[in-house]
């Protein structure tokens, strides 16, 4: 996989899912056996992944078995919580402290690390210890919503490789510039997105969408590009991401990328719905959905929603395995709907053509 490659894999079954996905990529191919091996996955408060905050466990499992099966030994993993929280708490909720035990992978709490300071452009940043000393960086975002940025995926999970005045100094410079400039001093060598079950717009979590994919890559532009449109938002509602672009960091061209989808999901939906994501769905007529469809369905209704636009809305959305070969009035979501008046193709669509789609609508 090239530098513009994006390789999804959905399902139900994360730690199986990642061990295809690496069989396909096969990163130990450019991972020296001696190389120290950077983990950073997304834990920036003690919940569990269900809640949609933080990198599913079994997914870390799953790569530290794959490497490990391939002789690359010389794994560690970093992470540091924000500020309020101690990372020690969330290695333990989340389930790392087992992880660590059960593979003798370190735990690296980048929060008592030292730290440097780096230039970009005139902006200076520090950057913990560790980070610089790791030969190949594996970055392990959970796709989730964010309040203040919209998105948080491949470039702003490197947050987590500074220290907490930083984190503090990053806010009061508005955040998008900072985290893109950030990410010219940390070079990533491998991202795999938790897309399991994000939050739908809050990155301490809360309000888990199942979106029943993960997704690797090479390029975090290119990987948070891709991320934003399957969240419903254009590139230009996530300014960082073009920033990035702008400083060489990577490319938003996902018209020019190397995109496959390993399998189809089939998986339907498991987790117990929140509060919001049931206020959503009085919108849809559901039979049969499967996850990834239908989260991207639920998170283009709530960027309607939050445009002021969804109750302008006046049609029933249907989605769902069962109405395949029906032809109905109404809109359809995805391929299953190819047979209705009005459909947003796609298996399973992104959330930012549904809302292009419903917008014209509307």
């Amino acid at each position: 996989m090239g530098k513009n490659g994006i390789r999804i894999i959905y399902g139900d079954n994360p730690k199986q899912m990642v061990k295809e996905l690496l069989e396909v990529i096969k990163p130990e191919e450019e991972i020296d056996e001696n190389a120290l091996i950077g983990i950073k996955p997304n834990l920036v408060v003690a919940k569990p992944s269900s809640s949609g905050a933080t990198t599913t466990p079994e997914i870390v499992e799953g790569l530290i078995e794959h490497l490990k099966s391939k002789g690359r030994n010389n794994i560690v993993i970093m992470e540091s919580s924000w500020v309020g929280d101690r990372t020690s708490e969330a290695f333990k909720v989340c389930g790392y402290e087992n992880l660590s035990k059960k593979y003798n992978v370190p735990l690296i709490d980048l929060q008592k690390d030292k730290y440097k300071t780096y230039e970009v452009n005139g902006l200076k940043i520090n950057v913990c210890d560790y980070v610089t000393k790791v030969d190949y960086l594996i970055n392990m975002p959970v796709l989730k919503g964010h309040c203040q940025t919209n998105i948080t995926c491949a470039l702003k999970n490197m947050k987590g490789c500074i220290p907490n005045t930083d984190k503090r100094k990053f806010h009061t410079l508005g955040l998008h510039k900072p985290i893109a400039y950030l990410n010219k001093i940390v070079k990533q060598s491998l991202i795999i997105v938790d897309g399991m079950n994000g939050d739908l717009n809050f990155e301490e979590g809360g309000n888990p969408v199942q979106m029943n994919r993960i997704i690797a890559g090479k390029d975090p532009v290119l990987i948070d590009t891709y991320a934003a449109h399957l969240m419903g938002f254009s590139i230009e509602e996530v300014p960082y991401v073009a920033m990035a672009e702008s400083i060489g960091v990577g490319t938003t061209d996902l018209a020019n990328a190397d995109i496959v989808e390993l399998n189809k999901d089939n998986g339907s939906r498991k987790l117990t719905p929140s509060r919001r994501v049931q206020q959503l769905s009085r919108h849809i007529v559901e039979d049969c959905a499967c996850s990834a469809c239908y989260g991207s369905l639920i998170y283009a209704l709530e960027r309607l929603n939050e445009k002021g636009l969804l109750n302008r809305l006046k049609e029933k959305l249907y989605i769902g395995q069962s109405f395949k070969s029906k032809q109905c009035n109404g809109v359809g979501i995805g391929a299953c709907t190819s047979g209705f008046e009005k459909c947003i193709s796609g298996c399973p669509p992104k959330a930012r053509d549904i809302v292009e789609y419903l917008e014209r609508l509307i």
